[in-house]
C-alpha cells in the first residue's frame, strides 16, 4: 500500500512537471556559476540552490527505488538518471575536481523526462545499426581518397597532404564545405589544374550522398518507432473497447433477465 502511494506520487503529472522545472532551474544556476560576476554577487546563493536541487534529485531517485526497485534497474532511462545524479555526488576535490564540470550532465535528465525528447533519442539508438554500415562506407571512401591525394599532392602541399592522417583531415574539412574552395582546392589547382576532378566527386559522394543517408536512416527509424507506438496505442484501445463491450453485453443480459422476472411476476 505504501509503495503504491509512492508509485502514484512519482508518476503523477505534477511531480514530473516539478522535476522538469527543477532541471531547468539547475541549468540556469550552473550557467550562472560560470560567470565570475554572478559568483561575486550571489555565489553562496547559487551554490545553495545547486545543492538543494541535488538533494531533491537524490530524494526523487530514492522514491523511485522504493516504489519499484526491480523495475527501476530494468529501465534504461532510470539508469541514466541514476548515473547522472551519482556523478554529481562524487566529491569534486583533488584528482576528482574535473568531475565538477560534469554536473551540467544533470540537464540531460530532460531527455528522460520529456517524452518527445525520449522518442527522438530512442529513434537515434534504433538507427545505430544502419548508421554503422554508412560509417563503414564513409570510412572506405575516406581511405581511398586519402591514399590518392597523398600520392598526388604530398610533395606540393605537405601541410595538407603530407601524410595519410593529414590528407584525411583535409578531406574532412572539404567534406564539411568549410573554406574548401578558396582555402584548399583553388590553391591546389594552381599547381595541379586537374585536381578538381578528384575533389568534386569526393564532395558529391560524401557531403551530398553519404551524409544524406544518415538522415534517411534516422528518419526511417523514428518513423518506424512512431508507427510501433501508434500500433500499441490502437491495440490498447481495442482491448479496452472489447472489455467495455463485454461489460455492456453483461449489463444487457442482466437487464433482460430483470425484465423477464418482472414480466413473470
Amino acid at each position: 500500500m505504501f509503495r503504491n502511494r509512492i508509485l502514484h506520487l512519482v508518476n503523477h503529472r505534477l511531480f514530473e512537471s516539478a522535476i522538469i522545472g527543477l532541471i531547468v532551474v539547475n541549468a540556469v544556476v550552473l550557467a550562472l556559476e560560470t560567470s565570475s560576476r554572478a559568483m561575486a554577487i550571489a555565489g553562496p546563493v547559487l551554490t545553495a540552490i545547486d545543492t538543494l536541487i541535488l538533494v531533491i534529485f537524490v530524494l526523487e531517485i530514492a522514491l523511485r527505488l522504493v516504489a519499484d526497485f526491480r523495475g527501476f534497474w530494468r529501465d534504461p532511462w532510470r539508469l541514466f538518471d541514476f548515473t547522472v545524479v551519482a556523478v554529481a555526488l562524487v566529491p569534486a576535490s583533488g584528482p576528482l575536481a574535473v568531475l565538477r564540470a560534469f554536473r551540467i550532465l544533470r540537464v540531460l535528465r530532460l531527455v528522460s523526462t520529456i517524452p518527445a525528447m525520449r522518442r527522438v533519442v530512442t529513434g537515434l539508438m534504433q538507427a545505430l545499426p544502419g548508421m554503422g554500415a554508412i560509417v563503414l562506407l564513409l570510412g572506405l571512401i575516406f581511405f581511398v581518397f586519402s591514399v590518392i591525394s597523398t600520392k598526388l599532392y604530398a610533395d606540393s602541399f605537405p601541410e595538407w597532404f603530407g601524410t595519410l592522417g593529414a590528407s584525411s583531415y583535409t578531406l574532412f574539412q572539404i567534406m564539411t564545405l568549410e573554406s574548401w574552395s578558396m582555402g584548399i582546392v583553388r590553391p591546389v589547382m594552381v599547381t595541379h589544374p586537374w585536381s578538381w576532378a578528384l575533389f568534386v566527386p569526393f564532395i558529391v559522394m560524401t557531403a551530398f550522398a553519404v551524409l544524406n543517408l544518415f538522415i534517411g536512416v534516422i528518419v526511417d527509424a523514428m518513423q518506424s518507432q512512431q508507427t510501433a507506438e501508434a500500433h500499441d496505442e490502437r491495440e490498447a484501445m481495442a482491448s479496452e473497447t472489447a472489455a467495455i463491450l463485454v461489460e455492456v453485453r453483461a449489463l444487457r443480459a442482466e437487464v433482460a433477465a430483470l425484465r423477464n422476472v418482472g414480466t413473470g411476476d
